[in-house]
């Protein structure tokens, strides 16, 4: 049996996939739906929003812009482009938005969240950092002005940089912070230590050093500060909300303020999650649940007495790790707050060849389905797949916070689904689509309409 180390999602590595209906995932659906293409031609929208105005809001990662869209027109303002956005690669530039909750209610409060990828040296290499800024949306031009940056020298890369950011309902900002693509192959980040584990101390907390929130999940005040019922980790109180994570894309809150959040597994066992204060997701000691199946913790950046950079030169085999690379299965480690996924997508039996089939999804957006215009669609969460160019539906139970039944596919073109919203009446859903590499319709936003039972 091959098991697979920490590395990463194998996109564009391994074209043949393990179909859906191997993988136990429902894809004949009763429900008809119509498609349409609201606007075309973006250059990577990310995040898709239904703001206070019934309108779209959109980020566009490499454009550095955010869009105002008209869903039945396809009409677009251009609110903001952000100058000091940084882009050379397909997971940095302008990622997550998020509107305060008295957003247009005369309030005062006009306030619009950004998170985006910057570059801190001056000369022509690239540092990457994150950001977080709030914007003031000006009715009279609509536009968005008087920027004012709230959480700066957040740690990123040019892979795994999370960056997915909602407004929680007891007005935190909630921000994603991938594991910045450590020992993995494909951007020369092999023998980069993974520091999903590693907790901020006191010490760092007091000088704004902020290198351990890397795999974490934080929750922030409107100001950008530590909120005061944080939970303490370590001995220390910080942003960090929750910890483990590999590369969480995708963040939604339910009906009853229970979050939600999607996570990109090492080429099996991506997650979705229900996420808890103080609580520790595994990674990457443990992908998916602890089962011992298809991952092994491979650490080559702790490789001895052969050093890592002697390994990888032009040999790096995301399979099977040399005998100096410490290997550690699932079951080999425990936590006191470990908390399993509340669904994998997909765990897989023994014999299974990485290196012939794939059995991940990358997941990005989530949004939570609470309608009940579409018959039995409550209580589900709606989850994009980038590469399986579909949107998984998960029902939840009653409480919401188990996943019963089946997985069901919907919506399976030839596009890479990075983000999903959920009109008011519950009766359309809006899609982002990426555009590398391109498909169908790269560049969109997609309106797929319920048209009742087949």
């Amino acid at each position: 049996m091959k098991l697979v180390a920490a590395w990463f999602c194998l996109v564009g590595f391994v074209t043949v996939q393990t179909s859906l209906r191997e993988l136990g995932v429902q894809t004949e659906t009763p429900e008809k739906f119509s498609m349409r293409v609201v606007t075309a031609g973006l250059f990577d929208p990310w995040e898709i929003l239904i703001g206070p105005d019934g309108r779209l809001w959109v980020t566009v990662r490499a454009a550095h812009t955010i869009l105002r869209i008209d869903p039945a027109t396809g009409a677009t303002t251009t609110l903001v482009t952000i100058a000091d956005a940084h882009h050379s690669s397909t997971q940095d530039g302008l990622l997550g938005l998020a509107l305060h909750p008295g957003f247009m209610k005369n309030r005062g409060v006009d306030f619009a969240y950004v998170s985006f990828v910057y570059d801190t040296d001056p000369g022509p290499g690239v540092t990457r950092r994150m950001k977080l800024r709030r914007y003031t949306f000006d009715a009279a031009t609509a536009s968005l002005g008087k920027g004012a940056d709230l959480l700066s020298d957040l740690p990123s890369s040019i892979d795994h940089s999370g960056g997915r950011l909602a407004m929680s309902p007891d007005q935190k900002l909630i921000l994603t912070l991938g594991d910045l693509g450590g020992n993995q192959g494909g951007h020369g980040l092999e023998c980069s230590p993974i520091r999903a584990q590693d907790l901020p101390t006191a010490e760092q907390v007091s000088a704004k050093d902020w290198t351990t929130y890397q795999g974490k999940i934080l929750r922030i005040n409107l100001d950008g500060s530590i909120p005061a019922d944080n939970p303490v980790l370590a001995g220390a109180r910080s942003h960090v909300f929750s910890y483990g994570h590999r590369n969480p894309q995708g963040l939604a809150f339910g009906p009853r303020g229970d979050l939600y959040a999607s996570e990109h597994g090492p080429s099996t066992d991506d997650e979705l999650n229900l996420i808890d204060s103080g609580k520790n997701y595994g990674w990457p000691h443990v992908a998916g649940v602890r089962d011992d199946r298809g991952y092994v913790y491979a650490n080559w950046s702790a490789s001895t007495p052969t050093p890592c950079a002697s390994l990888i030169s032009g040999n790096f085999d995301p399979f099977s790790a040399p005998s100096s690379v410490p290997r550690q299965k699932e079951t080999d480690w425990s936590h006191p707050d470990f908390v399993a996924p509340l669904r994998t997508f997909f765990s897989v039996g023994p014999g299974y060849r990485f290196d012939q089939g794939n059995a991940a999804i990358a997941p990005s957006g989530i949004d939570v389905y609470s309608s009940t215009a579409i018959p039995g669609w409550a209580d589900s969460v709606l989850m994009t797949s980038l590469l399986r160019s579909t949107i998984f539906r998960v029902k939840l139970d009653q409480a919401g916070k188990a996943a019963v039944g089946t997985s069901l596919a919907y919506f399976q073109t030839e596009n890479r689904y990075r983000d999903v919203a959920i009109s008011p009446d519950g009766r359309t859903i809006y899609v982002s689509v990426d555009n590398y590499p391109p498909k169908e319709n790269p560049g969109s936003i997609l309106a797929f309409s319920y048209q009742g039972p087949k």
